[in-house]
C-alpha cells in the first residue's frame, strides 16, 4: 500500500504529464507559486508598497514552506527515479542534481530572512524553476542539444571574444591613461570599456579623449560586431539543424521501429546509456505526450513513452 502511494506522489510530482490530471494540476499549481512567489520579490522593491512588507514576509514564508515540501517527497520518491540505484545513492543523486540544487536554493532563504545578503539574493534561484517546467518539451532540448553539439565552436569563439577584449583594454589603457587616469586609472577600466564598446552596449560612463585613442576606439567597434556574431551565428545555425533534424526523424516511418514504454515495462527508468546496454536500442527520438523530445545522457523513460529507432532488414538497430 505504500509503495503504491510513493508511486502516486512521484507520478504526480513528474512535470510534463500531460495525461495525468493530478500531475498536470501540480504543474499549475507549482507555476502560480513561482509566479506570485517573483511578484512578491517584485513588489518588495517599491517604496509604495512597504506597508505590506509583513504580508510579502507571510507569503515569502507560504512559498517557501511549498517548496520545502516539494523538496521532502522528490528526495522521498529518488529511488522511483533512479531505480537502478539504493535509496541512499537515489536520494544523493537527486540532491546534488540540477533539480535538487535549485529547490535547496530556493528553501536555503527561510532560515536566513534577515540575514546575510547573499542568502537572500538566493531568492532569484526560484525563477530556475520556470526551467524544470520546460525539461519535457521539445524548445528546452533544442537548447540544450544545441550547446552542447556546438561547444567547441562556441568556445573557440568565446575566447578570440576575450584575447579581443583583454588586447582593447591594454591599448586604450595605455594610451588614454595620462589623458584622463581618473577614468582609465588601471587595466581593469579598460577592460570594462572594451566589454561594453565589443558588447555595443556603450554606457557612455567611459570614453577616449584623445585621437589615437578614439580611431583605437573605431577599429576596437568595427571588429567587435564581427567576433560577436561568430557565437550567434553558431548557435542559430545550430538552431535551425536541430529543428530540421527533429522534423526529419517525426516524419520518417520507413525502417523506423515504434516501442511503447507500457505499464512494468523494463525500459521505465532506463537512461539512453542503459537502454543501449540492456537492450542494443538507440532511440532517434522519443514521443512523450505528444511531444518530439531528442535523447540525451539526463533523459530516462517514463511510462507511456514511445520510443523510435531505426531497424535494417535483418532486424538489426542502427
Amino acid at each position: 500500500m505504500n509503495n503504491s502511494k510513493k508511486k502516486r506522489v512521484f507520478e504526480i510530482l513528474q512535470i510534463g504529464r500531460s495525461d495525468d490530471t493530478a500531475s498536470k494540476a501540480f504543474d499549475y499549481l507549482l507555476v502560480l507559486v513561482i509566479v506570485i512567489n517573483i511578484l512578491v520579490m517584485i513588489l518588495e522593491t517599491f517604496e509604495s508598497f512597504s506597508g505590506y512588507r509583513s504580508v510579502f514576509a507571510i507569503i515569502e514564508i507560504c512559498c517557501i514552506i511549498f517548496f520545502s515540501i516539494e523538496y521532502t517527497l522528490r528526495i522521498w520518491t529518488s529511488d522511483l527515479l533512479y531505480p537502478e540505484e539504493t535509496k541512499g545513492r537515489a536520494a544523493w543523486r537527486f540532491m546534488t542534481s540540477y533539480d535538487g540544487i535549485v529547490d535547496l536554493f530556493t528553501i536555503v532563504p527561510l532560515f536566513f530572512l534577515s540575514g546575510f545578503v547573499a542568502f537572500r539574493m538566493l531568492r532569484v534561484v526560484r525563477i530556475f524553476h520556470l526551467f524544470r517546467l520546460n525539461t519535457n518539451y521539445d524548445s528546452f532540448h533544442v537548447i540544450t542539444s544545441v550547446i552542447k553539439q556546438k561547444k567547441n565552436q562556441i568556445l573557440s569563439s568565446l575566447f578570440i571574444l576575450f584575447v579581443l577584449m583583454l588586447g582593447a583594454s591594454l591599448c586604450m589603457y595605455s594610451v588614454e591613461h595620462e589623458a584622463q587616469p581618473e577614468v582609465f586609472d588601471n587595466a581593469f577600466s579598460g577592460l570594462w570599456w572594451s566589454l561594453s564598446t565589443i558588447l555595443t552596449i556603450g554606457y557612455g560612463d567611459m570614453y577616449p579623449v584623445t585621437l589615437l585613442g578614439r580611431v583605437i576606439a573605431i577599429f576596437i567597434a568595427i571588429l567587435g560586431v564581427g567576433v560577436v556574431a561568430i557565437p550567434t551565428g553558431i548557435i542559430s545555425a545550430g538552431f535551425v539543424e536541430q529543428y530540421n533534424r527533429m522534423q526529419r526523424e517525426a516524419i520518417k516511418s520507413k525502417g523506423t521501429v515504434a516501442l511503447n514504454a507500457e505499464p512494468g515495462s523494463a525500459l521505465i527508468g532506463l537512461d539512453t546509456i542503459g537502454l543501449l546496454r540492456e537492450f542494443g536500442i538507440s532511440p532517434l527520438v522519443i514521443i512523450r505526450d505528444g511531444s518530439v523530445i531528442i535523447p540525451t545522457d539526463d533523459i530516462r523513460i517514463v511510462e507511456g513513452d514511445t520510443l523510435v529507432y531505426y531497424e535494417d532488414e535483418f532486424g538489426r538497430t542502427l
